[in-house]
């Protein structure tokens, strides 16, 4: 993908504009909550920065998917969760505070660790692709102002104006949802020559991914004892994906419009998903 106005200004206000609408429903209890739900907390961030991304790699071999899709499917593996989880899963009913503080534990934590899962990705599916190479400094600088400041902003808002932050929070989750359907609208649209064989070769590596982390996410936070609240929000967190931010990592940072097809095609296959993970939980939670 060339730069254009899309890529180097647009996909990077977007985004800002949904994390910037996230830091308004964020406190600085939400990062508290380590301390109250520890092992859900570790083992939620465990399946979003270790299992997520050792699923997709798995995937993108056993599928022997065509280099670009693979690295693709792995930048979105290396994304958090994003606001979106959280949405899901208060309509599914499930520990909302759990999911808002995974979110904010996992996004943290994930600037750091996407340079280094994108730059293995591509040395090991594109040999010799060192021009894609992510410069590591300069993208976790470049996540921070798109994502992590643009949070914090947001929650300073609700800090120092609350009755602001109230009446903005409802706006702004309609203006994201608007840019999140336009972000990935362009990155079909720039490919939509090849977009059939795109679907055909990515969308069976991203719908098992999907399938993998929500089923892999409540088993195993079943196993560990936790409660069926708890075991269906580490589902969701580990299921649903910030397609947004991958969409912007493969376009604007590596300008590579191959490599956003499987975070496109990931985020509309996930919200076939999520309503059926909703229903599930509307069926086993009793309306209060």
């Amino acid at each position: 993908m060339e730069s254009s106005v899309l890529t180097e200004l647009f996909l990077p206000l977007a985004l800002a504009v949904i994390m910037f609408g996230m830091g308004l429903s964020l406190t600085p209890e939400d990062f508290k909550r380590i301390l109250i739900y520890p092992k859900a907390v570790s083992l939620g961030l465990f399946n979003q920065i270790i299992l997520l991304p050792a699923v997709a790699f798995l995937i993108a071999i056993v599928l022997q998917l065509p280099p670009e899709l693979a690295v693709g499917l792995m930048i979105l593996a290396a994304c958090p969760g994003g606001a979106t989880s959280n949405l899901i899963t208060h309509l599914a009913k499930g520990d909302s505070a759990l999911s808002i503080t995974l979110t904010a534990f996992s996004s943290l934590i994930t600037v750091v660790t996407i340079p280094f899962i994108v730059n293995f990705s591509i040395g090991y599916f594109i040999p010799g692709g060192e021009e894609l190479k992510l410069e590591i400094l300069g993208t976790v600088v470049a996540v921070l102002a798109i994502t992590i400041i643009p949070v914090a902003i947001g929650m300073l808002v609700l800090k120092k104006a609350p009755e602001l932050a109230k009446r903005w929070d409802a706006p702004f989750r309609k203006i994201s949802a608007i840019f999140f359907v336009i972000i990935i609208i362009a990155a079909v649209v720039k490919e939509k020559d090849n977009l059939l064989q795109f679907f055909v070769e990515a969308g069976p590596a991203s719908l098992a991914l999907n399938l993998a982390t929500l089923g892999l996410g409540y088993g195993i936070a079943k196993i560990a004892g936790l409660n069926f609240r708890q075991s269906l929000t580490i589902a969701i967190e580990s299921g649903i994906q910030n397609g947004t931010l991958g969409i912007t990592i493969a376009a604007t940072l590596i300008v590579n419009s191959v490599m956003t097809i499987p975070s496109a095609i990931y985020s509309l296959i996930m919200f076939g998903t999520a309503a059926a993970v909703i229903m599930w939980g509307n069926k086993r939670v009793p309306s209060s």
